[in-house]
């Protein structure tokens, strides 16, 4: 008999095989009573494969073989790549000293330190990398040898009884063989109850009653029938009641015989209990233990899946915390009509969608055993196995299932307690860094870039982040990959969903399992949040995590939705406290610098104005006191009001009365206005006749063309003050190439420590310096010396108007 033993597995050659790579090579030497070369045959795996990943990029076979016969005992590892091309230079793993500051180039070093013999093997389509550890002499041959089938008795002794009976256990057919078997004839026994023919005695604490048995799909396992001569003889039966009917087949033989109806001998079966055992004793991480626990049990069971699942929502409700085979990516909370925190004792179900179509397109199975994990009387969760094709599970298995569950109830409440306590730590922490990258973010792009940044890697392969408008469109906002190089691809991958909702889109099938959490708060959805990850499941920590995450984000991005309609109100409304266009003046050149002082905003507490009326300009320079909605409303009454008089003709004086009176009618105490108000008249010689009053305002300063500066304008009291004040007019000409600086006081008063811009006449020395310069020129020499003037930036807005008279030979005719 050939007594090699060997186990086989194959990846993708992506970054996660090395860890895939080291968790089967620890499970089958855990499988073959090899513990003790875990750790060294582990490291090598990892090397090797870590190489052919790094070096080959193709897909990788990973073998481990045991020669138990050999002497002495070898266990060999072979990896192999499909780039033969790429070879291993020797020299290098045997000549040169392994550098401990290296993280590249150490994997055949290391097989020099650590395996008795390494080697390559090249063929035409593959290189195979292999190293062999030699066993030493402690180790128990036979228990690794391969289990051997039962030696049966003879085949003239076997008699295979066919007994067929209805749901209430009524005989209603007996074979020759049973006869043969029992002694009993046919005549004596149809028509009769099963029940006075089997000594019925349940085996363990779960086991159920004949009754019970009558009504499974499935059952095998060992009873006692009577004989006709009283005697009871101990028996093997297999029995199969098809779905829908009524009756029940019972298949009999002598216990001797029971090889002739049970399956093969499943030694992964016998073994997972001293498996799971051994796990327990191991320190590793809660996720690894319970991925290995489900692992252990899907390879024992021989179900397509695995999963344990853990209490959620204070023990009602139970959600995966792991799973293995086949499953199809599940998240949080299961269906609750199989698992129920008051069912205590194990299930097997022949044909989950007869029993909870939910649960069935949740899992994709059709056969489900389970048995629940008891601490203290309480189920804390559930052992789970299931498989894609009605029927497939035995009674045998849940008191298997309930066994393991038995072994790891306690040690995994209790990991589980201790990894909830530094989850909820790093829960906190990470929705606080989430709290405060996001805060105060008001973009929606933004936003989503940054969700994507805090999954990825962290959490997901791949993050893409589908945002949804006011109008109900969606659309995919950004896309993150852990390997940048792959974001374009994944764009053009995922698909563009503009109106289906997001739960009934196909994702894309790939390597990776994909998930879809909604952005919901207040009741609105703004999108998803859709992540990949290589993981087939979501440990439902994680499962909530993601969930707050996505309020979090939800609530981020309905506040900027606010923010970005209330900013385009408001951009709206302050657009309109200011002209649209300066009128041109013929002979005349202006410009104008307006800079609020609050950052984002269109306007600030100062206004200006210059329109035409009729056969001569008007212009308005004003400052509002105070800031904020209220000033606003202010500027926009002052601004409108002096234009509505003006086109109605009102002389420079009435205008100041009229806006006067309307500023105390408001009734707002202290919301009064400096108002510089004028008039220009253009002259056939050239230049213009210019009347200006000045409400409390910084008085406008005339450069002449000899270079001199004066004031023009008296300051008179404010708007808003006093109901009987009275406003009078001054004129002046502003003769060709002579320039008109009228300023608010952001800039007259713009201070550097204790200093004034204006003091010992600042500003009109700096106007003396202009001369010769354009309108443009002069706007921009005050604009920077206001900027200039201290380091801090200024905390008053600044508005300047500036109107020069052109020189006589620009003056047309």
């Amino acid at each position: 008999m050939d007594t090699t033993r060997v186990s086989s597995t194959a990846f993708d050659g992506t970054p996660h095989a090395p860890a895939h790579a080291r968790k089967f090579v620890r499970q089958v030497l855990g499988e073959w009573r090899l513990g003790h070369l875990a750790e060294d045959a582990v490291l090598l795996t990892s090397e090797l494969v870590t190489n052919a990943v790094v070096h080959a990029g193709t897909g990788i076979e990973l073998t481990c073989r045991l020669d138990v016969e050999a002497t002495p005992a070898k266990l060999e590892i072979e990896v192999d790549d499909h780039h033969p091309t790429r070879t291993i230079e020797e020299s290098d793993a045997e000549a040169t000293p392994p550098d401990t500051m290296r993280t590249s180039g150490r994997g055949l070093a290391l097989a020099g330190l650590l395996a008795d013999a390494w080697g390559v093997t090249y063929t035409r389509t593959a290189k195979r990398v292999w190293v062999r550890m030699e066993i030493g002499d402690g180790f128990d041959r036979q228990e690794a040898l391969p289990a051997a089938l039962p030696l049966a008795p003879p085949v003239g002794s076997l008699h295979v009884g066919v007994i067929v009976c209805d749901r209430d256990g009524v005989v209603e057919s007996w074979n020759s063989e049973a006869e043969q078997l029992l002694g009993w004839p046919a005549k004596e026994v149809v028509g009769g109850p099963l029940e006075k023919l089997v000594a019925w005695r349940g085996h363990g604490p779960y086991a159920l009653t004949l009754a019970d048995t009558l009504g499974l799909g499935r059952w095998r396992g060992e009873a006692r029938m009577r004989h006709t001569d009283g005697r009871l003889v101990p028996v093997y039966v297999s029995h199969l009641r098809a779905r829908g009917q009524r009756s029940a087949i019972w298949m009999v033989v002598a216990a001797d015989h029971r090889y002739v109806l049970t399956p093969p001998p499943a030694p992964l079966r016998r073994e997972a209990g001293r498996r799971i055992k051994d796990l327990l004793d191991q320190d590793m991480p809660f996720t690894e233990l319970l991925d290995t626990i489900a692992q252990i049990v899907q390879v024992s069971s021989g179900g397509d899946a695995a999963y344990v699942l853990l209490s959620a929502d204070g023990g009602d409700t139970f959600g995966v915390a792991a799973g293995a085979g086949a499953p199809a990516g599940l998240v949080g909370v299961l269906a609750t009509g199989v698992f129920g925190a008051d069912r205590k004792t194990p299930t097997l179900l022949d044909d989950l969608l007869a029993e909870d179509v939910e649960l069935a397109e949740q899992l994709r199975a059709r056969s489900l055993a389970c048995a629940p994990l008891l601490v203290s009387g309480e189920v804390t969760g559930y052992i789970v196995v299931t498989a894609a094709q009605p029927g497939r599970f035995d009674q045998e298995l849940t008191v298997s299932l309930q066994h393991i569950a038995g072994q790891v109830a306690v040690p995994v409440q209790r990991e589980r307690l201790a990894e909830q306590d530094r989850a909820h730590r790093g829960r906190l922490s990470f929705l606080a860094e989430a709290g405060e990258l996001l805060a105060g973010v008001h973009d929606e792009e933004l936003i989503a870039a940054l969700t994507a940044q805090l999954v990825v890697p962290k959490i997901a392969t791949w993050a893409a982040i589908y945002l949804t408008d006011l109008a109900g469109m969606t659309r995919l906002a950004h896309v993150w990959h852990s390997e940048e190089r792959h974001n374009a691809d994944l764009r053009t991958l995922l698909p563009a969903i503009p109106r289906t909702a997001l739960n009934e889109v196909s994702w894309p099938v790939g390597p990776e399992t994909v998930l879809s959490f909604p952005l919901l708060t207040q009741g609105r959805s703004h999108g998803a949040l859709v992540i990949g990850r290589a993981e087939p499941t979501l440990p439902l920590e994680l499962a909530d995590l993601l969930a707050d995450l996505c309020r979090l984000v939800a609530l981020n991005l309905h506040t900027a939705m606010l923010y970005a309609r209330q900013a385009t109100t408001s951009r709206v409304l302050q657009r309109s406290l200011l002209p649209m266009r300066v009128a041109p003046m013929p002979g005349l050149e202006s410009a104008v610098v307006y800079e609020p002082a609050e950052e984002g905003a269109d306007v600030g507490g100062d206004f200006y104005d210059l329109f035409t009326v009729a056969d001569h300009w008007c212009f308005a320079l004003g400052d509002v006191c105070g800031s904020g909605p209220e000033a606003a409303a202010v500027t926009g009454l002052a601004r409108h009001a002096v234009r509505l008089l003006a086109k109605e003709h009102y002389t420079v004086a009435d205008i100041l009365d009229r806006l006067n009176q309307a500023l105390l009618e408001e009734g707002e105490d202290g919301r009064f206005l400096s108002l510089l108000c004028g008039e220009l008249t253009p002259l056939p010689q050239g230049g213009a006749v210019c009347t200006v009053a000045s409400a409390g305002h910084p008085p406008p300063l005339l450069l002449r063309a000899g270079g001199t500066v004066e004031a023009v304008a008296t300051p008179q009291l404010l708007l808003g003050i006093e109901p009987d004040a009275r406003f009078y007019v001054e004129t002046f000409e502003l003769a060709p190439d002579e320039v008109l600086l009228c300023v608010t006081d952001g800039v007259t008063e713009r201070r550097d420590g204790d200093r004034l811009l204006d003091d010992g006449d600042g500003l009109a020395a700096l106007l003396s310096g202009c001369r010769g310069l354009s309108a443009h020129a002069v706007a921009e020499r005050v604009r920077h010396a206001v900027e200039m003037f201290a380091a801090e930036p200024s905390q008053d807005d600044v508005a300047l108007l500036v109107i020069k008279a052109a020189p006589l030979r620009q003056v047309r005719t």
